[in-house]
């Protein structure tokens, strides 16, 4: 069977290991305050933990987000997750800025990681992610993100294998 390059992905669908992209609609910077940043990464860090995911990295931008995560054995309530997620920052954010009814997620991309490489290599981007975007000049400096996390709390040998990764050939999608 053909793959549509346009069809949502729908992989996540059992336990395991993923890296999740989700981006707003026509890619609009709508988390464009501090405020707006942090209900995003708060919402997105306590749903996962009623979900059962263990977020491994994540990094939150006005545009999108990117994670890694551990799926929980009922990993079907992947869609549900997501969909607290944005339907509680949508509703916010709408709030916030005095625009009910306005579209403010596009859609999500997940990728099952089932190599130990793929694995490194995408906490390394996710981690990286705002210095790939020329927010910051070390990604423990942005302030949404799990860089200063992981450095704080990793063991310095697994903090430096993952940091230590090239992240230029990951196959993310992030041209926001």
């Amino acid at each position: 069977m053909k793959s549509w390059p346009h069809a949502p992905s729908r992989q996540v669908c059992g336990p395991g290991l993923y890296c999740v992209t989700a981006g707003t609609y026509c890619k609009e910077r709508l988390f464009d305050t501090p405020e707006k940043l942090s209900l995003l990464e708060d919402s997105l860090l306590r749903e996962a933990e009623v979900f059962g995911w263990q977020i491994q990295a994540w990094a939150v931008f006005s545009n999108h987000y990117h994670f890694v995560g551990i799926a929980p054995e009922e990993g079907a309530q992947f869609q549900r997750f997501l969909g607290k997620v944005h339907t509680h920052t949508a509703t916010e954010l709408n709030k916030l800025d005095s625009a009910p009814g306005r579209q403010v997620w596009y859609r999500f991309w997940d990728t099952h990681l089932t190599f130990e490489k793929s694995y490194l290599a995408r906490l390394a981007y996710v981690h990286n992610n705002p210095v790939h975007h020329k927010l910051v000049a070390r990604a423990d400096q942005y302030e949404w993100c799990s860089a200063q996390w992981f450095k704080a709390k990793a063991e310095l040998a697994f903090y430096e294998t993952v940091m230590g990764f090239a992240t230029d050939r990951v196959n993310v999608i992030d041209d926001f």
